[in-house]
């Protein structure tokens, strides 16, 4: 008997990790061979997660996304809303959002206790651009030089892991400048406004980014808030000084640094940007993005 009912789909994306994923294909199908209660789905095509976990989502379902995050937001973009629980086997590149779920984030590790481990309520953050654009994320949002970092890693397809994102930052750094934002950030019993230039924009839902940068050091999955960490305007050359905080998780005393906890930002752009959601590229946004908490709005493995 499965535990309360439960039927497991594992939806695996040989792509993620650049590819190197698929090297886990016969390594999936042991872990679940002989269980009745699971099915293994691989996706063929960008999207493909997403389409899976539309067609089998019902009530009692647990989608498992095999992959990275990536792969991660396109199974809760399917599935919010639904009475469905969502499970990850982190095989991708950084796997953010399980280092917060978990203590130990090896895809062995949370493969031991993926079908014992009592499942968690936790927060969203919804995005809305454009004309009537809408989407999920579980763990970041970035908008100009994270956005930039993301899409200099899915463009490099030879670096892995976190040594890709080391390279994105540096070659993206190389060529940046401050981007103009005006920005209204909702408190939970305040308003902030800023319009100025800013190095980093980030807003977060789970603690890390880019396989060890502790954006959020205080972020909780299940507050009902999300952790905004702005870092101004700097001189490129101090930059660096800033990576090692944000790695320590230390950035967020500085002077230089906004960190607070939202129920609500808007950001007006003045021109086309990049912005990641959980390390998915939207390319050329612009104009108001309205970003908001979603709480307790699913249910986690």
């Amino acid at each position: 008997m499965t535990k309360n009912g439960s039927r497991y789909i594992f939806i695996f994306n040989p792509a993620a990790d650049k590819g190197r994923a698929s090297r886990k294909a016969e390594w999936l199908n042991a872990f679940i061979s002989g269980r009745s209660d699971s099915e293994l789905f691989t996706t063929s095509y960008a999207g493909h997660a997403g389409d899976i976990a539309r067609s089998e989502a019902r009530k009692g379902t647990c989608m498992i996304a095999c992959g990275g995050d990536g792969t991660l937001h396109e199974v809760v973009n399917a599935v919010a809303g639904r009475d469905v629980t969502v499970g990850i086997v982190p095989i991708g590149s950084a796997n953010d959002f399980i280092k917060t779920r978990y203590t130990q984030s090896s895809a062995q590790a949370v493969c031991n206790h993926l079908f014992d481990v009592e499942s968690k309520v936790v927060d969203l953050g919804s995005v809305a651009y454009g004309n009537a654009g809408h989407r999920y994320f579980i763990n970041s949002l970035g908008i100009g030089f994270t956005g930039r970092i993301a899409k200099s890693v899915q463009q490099s397809p030879r670096l892995k892991g976190e040594l890709g994102y080391v390279y994105a930052l540096l070659s993206v750094l190389f060529r940046y400048e401050p981007l103009t934002m005006a920005i209204k950030i909702t408190l939970e019993d305040s308003i902030i406004e800023l319009h100025e230039p800013i190095f980093v924009f980030s807003v977060m839902n789970g603690k890390v980014e880019g396989g060890k940068f502790r954006i959020a050091p205080s972020a909780e999955l299940a507050d009902g808030l999300l952790d905004v960490c702005i870092l101004k305007a700097v001189p490129k050359h101090q930059f660096f000084r800033y990576v090692l905080r944000y790695l320590r998780g230390t950035h967020i005393s500085d002077s230089q640094v906004i960190y607070c906890k939202a129920k609500r930002v808007e950001v007006t752009l003045n021109a086309a940007e990049v912005m990641h959601l959980d390390g998915e590229l939207y390319d050329n946004i612009s104009g108001t993005i309205v970003i908001s908490v979603v709480p307790q709005a699913l249910s986690v493995q």
